[in-house]
């Protein structure tokens, strides 16, 4: 048992480094992205899928709220948290526009879409990109494996290049918490309190 966790945590740790040594410019380059989107009195929109669902949900807590500093409120909101939209999409039309039709109703060409999958084979989260790209969103996929299509669909793919789905999703994990601190840090340079012991406790 104790084998079994040394190696979880080993190949976990192994997935981040590997991911940061090879992209992290590109996880600066989103982090301006979504900068620039709020200075520009944009929003951020969120999706995902299952534990995707529920990072995009912990991502737009951060902006909404806080991350390490105390600033004022960023305008970040995941798709997948209203069960009556989602369902009443899903029932009359089909669960793969549950994510178009909301950024049909929401997204403007001044925000910025993040879509999150380890797969990028979702076909809600392909026809999210497409009216994204309709609108002129900027888009960025938190991705895995080769990124599937939604690679292609996007402005700015961040590919975690791992085939186990709990390795991709810790990397997620970490690189939203670096793009929220980097993004503090771009929005708020001024402020006093960033200390990584005042990060929010959700």
């Amino acid at each position: 048992m104790l084998d079994r966790i040394a190696s979880i945590v080993s190949r976990s740790l192994d997935t981040k480094q590997a991911y940061f040594a090879a992209h992290s410019a590109e996880v600066a380059h989103a982090s301006h992205l979504i900068a620039e989107t709020f200075n520009a009195g944009g929003k951020l929109i969120l999706c995902g899928n299952g534990g995707s669902a529920a990072d995009a949900q912990h991502i737009a807590g951060e902006f909404v709220n806080r991350f390490l500093i105390t600033r004022r409120a960023l305008p970040a909101i995941a798709l997948n948290t209203d069960g009556g939209v989602l369902t009443c999409i899903a029932n009359d039309t089909h669960f793969d526009n549950v994510f178009a039709r909301q950024v049909e109703a929401f997204g403007r060409s001044a925000d910025t879409l993040i879509v999150i999958s380890t797969s990028g084979t979702s076909p809600n989260i392909l026809r999210a990109l497409e009216q994204a790209a309709h609108v002129k969103m900027k888009t960025i996929g938190l991705l895995g494996r080769d990124g599937g299509a939604a690679a292609k669909l996007c402005d700015l793919a961040l590919i975690v290049e791992a085939n186990e789905t709990p390795r991709i999703q810790e990397t997620h994990n970490l690189i939203a918490h670096v793009l929220c601190e980097l993004v503090e840090r771009q929005l708020f340079p001024d402020a006093s309190d960033m200390n990584p012991a005042k990060a929010t406790t959700a």
